[in-house]
């Protein structure tokens, strides 16, 4: 008989997963498109548009809104940075960039606090800790590196999904583990 916690750990391992898969569509379809900006502005608003949907899923599935107010933020934080980048194409690439960077430290300071409050109930949510935590760092270098006088493409932002696609994959693993640990136990 499955339990809540188990139905749980399923559905955070395949949200993990998914997540992951997303992530590397992404950067395959950035680095083929990088050369065409209708095709890249198409990516970078989409980046965040799909966060925000990833995070309103998992908020329901987890008890709803309410219940999870850091994604609710989130959800919000990254339907605004969509905006944010359709309006900051028209400043530029320099601008576009400066929009990730802020929405990387936002959102990792999110996902930071909801991988803390998961752990209480789901453990193994370090990676989520971890990811969280490098994103907000990511999003001050994207945010200096804006500020340069080198031109930023959509490549700049590969490596942040990369390592986002690498955290959402262990994560998912690192559940799998521990549900075949548990139920072998």
């Amino acid at each position: 008989m499955r339990t809540e916690s188990s139905n749980q750990s399923d559905w955070l391992r395949s949200y993990y997963f998914f997540r992951a898969a997303f992530s590397v569509i992404w950067i395959a379809a950035a680095i083929a498109f990088a050369g065409q900006p209708g095709a890249a502005a198409f990516l970078l608003v989409i980046y965040p548009l799909w966060d925000a949907l990833a995070n309103l899923v998992d908020a329901r599935v987890n008890g709803g809104l309410r219940s999870n107010p850091s994604q609710t933020l989130n959800v919000a934080v990254s339907t605004v940075t969509a905006l944010a980048v359709i309006i900051a194409l028209g400043g530029g690439t320099h601008a576009v960039l400066a929009v990730f960077g802020a929405w990387a430290i936002l959102s990792g300071l999110l996902q930071l606090y909801t991988g803390v409050r998961r752990w209480r109930t789901e453990g193994a949510q370090w990676v989520m800790i971890l990811s969280g935590a490098q994103s907000a760092l990511a999003g001050g270098f994207m945010i200096g590196r804006s500020l340069g006088t080198a031109t930023p493409t959509i490549l700049d932002i590969v490596p942040y999904a990369g390592f986002g696609a690498f955290y959402f994959l262990l994560s998912s693993i690192w559940l799998a583990v521990a549900a075949f640990r548990k139920a072998h136990a």
